[in-house]
């Protein structure tokens, strides 16, 4: 499971336009940076669609007004939510022309502009574009114009991918949500959630440190959707005087999202939790065990380097409780830094679906309150 775990965030982004491309018009490749999409692929709009810029400086160089920029950005939400391309070009060419005319309206011009001309087509329904059909077959590894390396996945994250590559909060917002509610948590982790993160990890790596900020954008997106779950689906009944599960990294573990994922996922489910967050120092690990007394702890690590099998037994071995009756923490090694022979004797997970399960059955003992017995 990816995370952003990165050090400072790029001030502005490989699409970022200068003060002299803003005031002059952003070029195709400035414009094709900002939208995670090839200059060819602008041209192919333009060429096939009349999605062009409509000034051109000294007749030949295109430089891409605010107008110009809305309306291709237009077309990318549309395609990224499954719209065949042609339709998605004609609601652009639409929304863009309704946007002008407007202006134009709030605004007077003192003398009549000439207004491009436009194909011919019905407006669009009020709130949105028409109803998206199928997913079209992507073109490529990473789907038409995403600029990340998705391969072969759910049309929602290329969807994601693109939102992030523009920087587009607001889609990026509107997607996770609907991907949650659509699918369920569960679902929207391992299926929509991580393979856009590892996707955006992979192109940070072989882009020399470019799509920084693509990455911090998108893990805050997604750890802000993974904390508003509870807003956004149904929850079971808490177990009400149960003891809690901790989640906490590893010390110097800095990763945290899958925490914040299994956290969610528990609490959609009932089970009670105390989430520590990153790099949890060991003596305030043991200090909170021993002050709750919990069924279970997560210890998740991302790297090997912040894996200790010495805390994790620690921590097994800790005892609370009246003489005759102590009990001990279940725990649980989580991540892709433990070692699995070296973690022997411990339950193991493979994923947020299976850690939520293994959690889950400790509570099964038949009130739903307590925990079972070792």
């Amino acid at each position: 499971m990816n995370d952003h775990g990165i050090g400072a965030t790029a001030v502005a982004g490989p699409g970022a336009p200068s003060p002299d491309e803003t005031a002059a018009g952003m070029t195709t490749g400035a414009l094709a940076r900002r939208l995670g999409v090839s200059p060819t692929t602008l041209r192919s709009w333009d060429r096939r669609y009349g999605l062009g810029p409509a000034v051109r400086m000294d007749g030949r160089h295109r430089r891409w007004a605010p107008q110009d920029i809305a309306m291709v950005e237009e077309m990318c939400r549309l395609t990224a939510a499954g719209t065949p391309p042609a339709e998605a070009a004609r609601v652009a060419r639409l929304r863009s022309a309704a946007d002008v005319a407007g202006a134009r309206a709030a605004v007077p011009a003192p003398e009549p502009v000439a207004v491009p001309t436009f194909a011919p087509g019905a407006a669009p329904a009020p709130g949105g574009a028409p109803a998206a059909p199928p997913p079209a077959a992507p073109s490529g590894p990473g789907g038409a114009g995403s600029g990340l390396p998705l391969g072969d996945v759910r049309q929602e994250c290329r969807g994601l991918a693109r939102a992030a590559v523009r920087l587009d909060a607001p889609e990026l917002e509107q997607r996770l949500t609907q991907s949650v509610r659509q699918h369920g948590l569960l679902v929207a982790w391992e299926e929509v959630m991580v393979p856009t993160l590892r996707a955006v990890g992979r192109k940070w790596e072989s882009s020399g440190d470019r799509y920084v900020e693509v990455e911090h954008l998108l893990s805050w997106h997604i750890s802000t959707t993974l904390r508003s779950a509870p807003l956004l689906l149904p929850r079971a009944e808490p177990l009400t005087g149960a003891p809690p599960v901790v989640l906490a990294c590893t010390p110097g573990e800095q990763h945290s999202l899958a925490l914040e994922a299994l956290t969610a996922a528990l609490g959609e489910c009932g089970v009670p939790t105390r989430t520590l967050g990153a790099a949890v120092p060991a003596e305030a690990l043991l200090a909170c065990v021993r002050r709750i007394g919990p069924a279970a702890v997560v210890l998740w690590s991302q790297t090997r380097s912040t894996a200790s099998m010495p805390l994790a037994r620690h921590v097994a071995g800790l005892e609370w409780g009246a003489a005759g009756a102590r009990r001990r923490p279940v725990v649980l090694p989580a991540g892709p830094g433990w070692d699995r022979r070296a973690s022997a004797g411990f339950p193991r997970c493979t994923g947020l679906r299976d850690a939520v399960q293994t959690l889950r059955r400790l509570y099964d003992d038949g009130d739903g309150r307590r925990p079972r017995a070792d």
